[in-house]
């Protein structure tokens, strides 16, 4: 059984045709804020940061009602075939959670909806906060790895998903990673939208076209086009990976920078507790615990990178498929279990593809 090679995500489709430049803001550079919880990222990592504002802004319960909850993606699962969980390397244990961006958020949390072939996930993203709460880690996993899925041999990474749903997902990134999942999560990427329009739009930092930077005030629907541009881009789907993972800095970066504007608040937990859909262990009380501990954290704290990788090829049935470079990932992954993330990225200064400051 074969993966269809086109997928019909709104994340996999071709940039719509260029919208006018965007003219560079001129507000003066800004200091990025601590504090609250830089986390905010990626929309799991978004969920529990913005959780934390629930009890101030008076919205715990109506917010809480927003969220669509998947039934535990975990039971399906054999504990014996489960990476085992690292001890407490603190007061707190680290916490590792799968972020999905997905054209099916709503089938996803309701499993009578789900039909075999019909879910696609285009993002996936690997999201680890350290024990310490001193740091976080967001990789992205391209969608066309060539990898095993239980009970399906060898087939892109997101095929997991559209396969067996949640729980097939998940296990199939613990058995590649060795990595044990805490949580899950999938967003409606189509919504980033509205997150990035009730924030007023975000700034994220391109070439200027002289051989410098600028940051550039994108509206919700300028930065979509922004992420779903891939043909044009020299790294191709690569690129377009940094683009998303610049968006979702950028929008960390604006709601820290915000925190304290409730009205704005109050419009942008509405539009994103609308957007998700996370397992049903990722009660309230524990997104505000997560965000409670992880206070210190800032952006600068949280390294973004994409799956160390060899390069492209085909499968055997002549899919385009993305290489895994085994020999730096596993080791990533080996950090990530152990939570040791920022002594290994320190060690390792080659084979990371990092996110930079200016993404092309």
């Amino acid at each position: 059984m074969h993966e269809p090679d086109r997928h019909g995500d709104l994340l996999t489709a071709p940039a719509a045709e260029s919208a006018p430049p965007i003219a560079p803001s001129e507000r003066p550079a800004r200091r990025r804020p601590r504090g609250f919880v830089a986390a905010v990222i990626a929309g799991a990592l978004v969920l529990v940061a913005a959780s934390g504002a629930m009890a101030l802004l008076g919205y715990r319960t109506s917010l809480d009602e927003n969220i669509e909850r998947i039934e535990d993606p975990f039971a399906g699962i054999d504990p014996a075939t489960r990476p085992t969980p690292p001890p407490a390397a603190g007061p707190d244990a680290p916490v590792n959670i799968l972020m999905l961006g997905s054209d099916s958020r709503i089938s996803a949390g309701d499993p009578e909806a789900w039909e075999f072939g019909a879910q696609r996930t285009d993002a996936i993203l690997l999201l680890h906060l350290s024990a310490d709460r001193q740091s976080a880690a967001a990789i992205s996993i391209p969608r066309d790895s060539w990898v095993p899925i239980p009970g399906y041999g060898e087939a892109k990474v997101n095929a997991a998903f559209s396969y067996g749903g949640p729980s097939l997902m998940i296990e199939t990134v613990e058995n590649l990673t060795g990595v044990r999942i805490d949580h899950f999560a999938v967003a409606d990427f189509e919504s980033f939208t509205t997150l990035t329009d009730t924030l007023g739009g975000v700034e994220i930092t391109v070439p200027d076209g002289a051989g410098g930077s600028v940051e550039q005030r994108m509206t919700g629907e300028e930065a979509l086009e922004f992420t779903r541009e891939r043909y044009n881009l020299a790294n191709g789907d690569f690129g377009r990976v940094q683009r998303q993972q610049a968006w979702m800095r950028a929008i960390a970066v604006q709601v820290t920078e915000d925190r304290t504007d409730v009205v704005k608040m109050s419009r942008f937990l509405g539009a994103l507790t609308r957007s998700v859909s996370v397992d049903e262990g990722l009660t309230i009380d524990k997104m505000q615990d997560l965000v409670l501990s992880s206070r210190e954290i800032s952006t600068g704290d949280i390294a973004f990178m994409t799956a160390p990788y060899s390069g492209t090829g085909r499968s055997a049935d002549g899919q385009s498929i993305v290489v895994l470079d085994r020999a730096v990932f596993d080791p990533l992954m080996e950090a990530v279990a152990a939570d040791e993330v920022p002594d290994f990225l320190a060690a390792t200064p080659e084979g990371i593809d990092r996110l930079p400051a200016v993404v092309q």
